[in-house]
């Protein structure tokens, strides 16, 4: 199936076929120099698949993890491409999870003003999540993606098949990105994790993955479209990534990014119901409920975050699932909530 989404600064068409990573050609245009962009810890099957497709491809394989989230990778990937020549009507291909996709869309929409990119994504994180809306991010300064752009990738080529290769931990680290989004905006999706229809001793069967992932793409699309740079009804996406960051931060590498979103969703949630069948879930897909970090530590972090003013945080909350909203709070009013978590 294929989802259009459309804002005023691009278009990106997203496709959802299993084995479309080996159908690439059919789709896009290759017939250009390439930047094949990958980590590590992807299958080199992969890359060669997509390698094999380009007319004339440039392989960069990056080392695996947030820490290849920087700037000095900028440098050197930008400097890769003016020395092969890289021009306005070339292409970045970013094959991976959502380190890959955020770096290779930063680097697309800054070399030459802007070149095109497209995204193949192999986690359930960035399918579900970070591969589409165009909002691309490196860290700096010991906080995550702390510069970036807005920038849409033409294509996004979901291969559910991809997602073989994960481990239980990666795999549902990135569905905890589609209870966030099942959370905020589609309780129907939220219903899917409730009421046991996904069964989480396995990995999801794959009419269930299908309807998880769909539903939130879905989310994300509308949210974007109504929202494109975030100055608005898009900041609700951000529920649980304010603490979910700064914990990301402390732990830099220990814990990965879906950990650390439900854990920041636990800890902001004032509806106690709520909150309970949240930790039931995460339990379920063997996420952490619980780390240990004093206040004091975590709150540098959470100052660093876009969201606070110097006064106020923006804040996103869920009261009644399906229906999001954005809460200004100050710093007692969060240092108060991290300590009743860590009680």
């Amino acid at each position: 199936m294929s989802i259009s989404l459309k804002v005023a600064h691009g278009k990106s068409e997203i496709l959802i076929e299993r084995d479309v990573r080996n159908r690439l050609i059919q789709h896009a245009n290759l017939d250009r120099k390439v930047l094949v962009l990958c980590d590590d810890g992807i299958p080199y099957e992969y890359v060669e698949t997509v390698r094999k497709q380009c007319g004339i491809p440039f392989v960069k394989i990056i080392p695996h993890g947030e820490k290849s989230k920087s700037l000095n990778m900028v440098e050197e990937l930008c400097a890769f491409m003016v020395q092969k020549s890289f021009g306005k009507e070339d292409l970045v291909l970013a094959v991976g999870g959502g380190v890959v996709g955020d770096l290779g869309g930063f680097i697309a929409s800054i070399y030459l003003g802007g070149i095109d990119v497209i995204s193949l994504p192999t986690t359930t994180l960035s399918q579900i999540d970070s591969s589409i809306g165009g909002k691309t991010a490196v860290n700096f300064a010991g906080a995550k993606n702390m510069v970036g752009t807005f920038y849409q990738p033409s294509k996004v080529f979901i291969d559910l098949n991809t997602l073989s290769t994960l481990t239980r931990r990666q795999y549902y680290s990135g569905i905890v990105e589609a209870l966030k989004a099942g959370l905020i905006r589609d309780p129907r999706l939220f219903d899917l994790f409730v009421n046991n229809k996904v069964d989480f001793a396995e990995e999801i069967p794959p009419a269930d993955l299908e309807e998880v992932i769909e539903r939130s793409l879905y989310v994300k699309r509308d949210v974007v479209e109504e929202d494109e740079k975030e100055e608005g009804v898009r900041k609700i996406l951000n529920f649980g990534h304010t603490i979910g960051h700064a914990i990301e931060s402390l732990y830099m590498g220990k814990y990965y990014h879906g950990e650390c979103v439900g854990l920041g969703m636990l800890i902001v949630l004032e509806n106690e119901k709520l909150r309970k069948q949240v930790k039931e879930i995460l339990k379920k897909m063997d996420m952490p409920t619980y780390v240990e970090f004093t206040v004091e530590e975590l709150i540098p972090y959470i100052t660093k975050d876009k969201k606070f003013d110097g006064e106020k945080i923006s804040l996103v909350q869920v009261d009644t699932v399906g229906k999001a909203y954005i809460k200004e709070v100050d710093l007692d009013w969060m240092k108060r909530h991290l300590e009743e978590y860590k009680k």
